[in-house]
């Protein structure tokens, strides 16, 4: 007997879905809907009803067979394709970083040293680590791709200026981007000022860089009319 319950517990889980029983939950919740709005549609039909009965036999004579022979089919293929999401998830986790698998214990780690220290400070220190940790391979990869970022940003404004209307509309929209930056430089700047520790972090855009490189670019011509060439 246990043997038995045991194969049918077997069964029963490999025909569950493992990702995706909120799409068959869904359909059995629709055919239930459709179901009911059809048996209330046919009590209201009235003189009509004898028609819809005739109707009804009609379909479910053509369709029955077709039924018979691929009513099963949706859920294999639910099936399938929840294997397959199985399959990424588990290839997924196996690439995943050692880091991202070890982040739960160390959210509850951190907690623990909130309740022992306090909020600002562990927030600091966390900050301060975090930073330590990544401030050299940021400062290498910065140091490594600024200028072929710089080359392409200016080719790419180039390349635009060469497009009827650009100059025109760069005229309106450079200096509000210009005046947004200026304001997020202020605020990072006062914010580490009054002494909140995270504006400290906060990179400043360098505003007077970015106006040298793309001020020595001459301008291209723009575009010719089609018509002139």
């Amino acid at each position: 007997m246990v043997v038995v319950l045991l194969t049918m517990v077997k069964e029963r889980e490999e025909e569950r879905l493992r990702y995706l029983e909120f799409v068959q939950g869904a359909a059995v919740q629709a055919l239930l809907c459709a179901a009911a709005a059809y048996a209330y549609a046919k009590e209201s039909a009235g003189p009509l009803r004898p028609g819809v009965e005739s109707v009804e036999g009609t379909v479910k004579s053509v369709v029955a067979p077709v039924y018979e022979r691929f009513h099963g089919v949706p859920f294999h293929l639910l099936k399938f394709v929840d294997r397959k999401v199985g399959e990424s998830v588990q290839e997924l986790e196996r690439h995943m970083p050692s880091v991202v698998k070890e982040a739960p214990g160390l959210a509850r780690s951190v907690a623990d040293e909130v309740q022992r220290s306090g909020l600002v400070g562990t927030a600091a220190g966390l900050a301060r680590a975090a930073i330590a940790r990544c401030e050299p391979t940021a400062k290498d990869l910065y140091t490594k791709y600024e200028p072929e970022v710089e080359r392409r940003a200016v080719s790419a404004w180039r390349s635009l200026n060469r497009l009827p209307l650009f100059p025109q509309v760069a005229h309106v929209v450079v200096p509000t981007a210009a005046h947004l930056s200026e304001r997020y430089n202020r605020t990072v700047s006062y914010s580490a000022e009054q002494g909140y520790t995270v504006a400290t972090y906060l990179p400043l855009v360098p505003t007077e860089r970015i106006a040298r490189v793309f001020g020595e670019t001459p301008n291209a011509p723009e575009m010719e009319p089609i018509g002139a060439q």
